[in-house]
């Protein structure tokens, strides 16, 4: 499973980003280009192994966008994208974020109190996005689900559980060595 995935995967260039490994691919940067079979793959796997009851799919800009978009086609289901600018709107929420080579503002907009929702974003590394995220939809009294990352990387997982009290399934488990990706295990193995 997840074979066209773990493919580019592998194949995918590695920049660094200070101390950061930052592998370049498709699903997490939109680069070099988006496969539609490589997509299909992801929105198969996230509504296979994440828990689709829910009102609403939640996902964070930029990345998480097209992802979000291909399960809301697959499943029918809503989505909610956690943006970087504010709009203004009544009830929305500004949230702090910071990861490993950035740190910003995100705004939440168009979720209410006891919505039901799977979180879902490209990757987690650091655990900071969705640390942020996460805590500002507890307060929020949004019942999150889930929460899915297509791939998982370093030791973010475990500090968004730290951090949050949430389990994040990841489709893919990658680790850059020597310059490469190499998967190291997938949530169908």
């Amino acid at each position: 499973m997840f074979e066209k995935l773990k493919i580019s995967l592998i194949n995918a260039p590695i920049i660094k980003k200070g101390e950061y490994n930052y592998f370049v691919h498709p699903i997490t940067d939109g680069i070099p280009l988006v496969e539609p079979s490589i997509l299909e793959e992801v929105a198969d796997g996230i509504s296979k192994f994440g828990n689709m009851d829910v009102d609403k799919i939640v996902c964070v800009e930029s990345m998480g966008i097209h992802i979000a978009t291909a399960l809301s086609i697959k499943t029918g289901i809503p989505f909610v994208v956690v943006r970087k600018r504010a709009y203004g709107l009544e009830g929305e929420v500004a949230v702090h974020q910071i990861t490993g080579y950035s740190h910003g503002e995100l705004y939440i907009n168009g979720l209410q109190k006891g919505d039901k929702i799977i979180l879902v974003d490209d990757v987690v590394s650091t655990g900071g996005t969705m640390i942020a995220v996460l805590n500002a939809l507890k307060k929020m009294g949004v019942e999150v689900v889930d929460v899915m990352a297509v791939v998982e990387k370093g030791t973010g997982k475990e500090i968004v559980k730290r951090e949050t009290g949430f389990t994040v399934k990841s489709l893919i488990l990658v680790n850059v060595v020597n310059g490469r990706v190499e998967i190291e295990g997938s949530v169908a193995e």
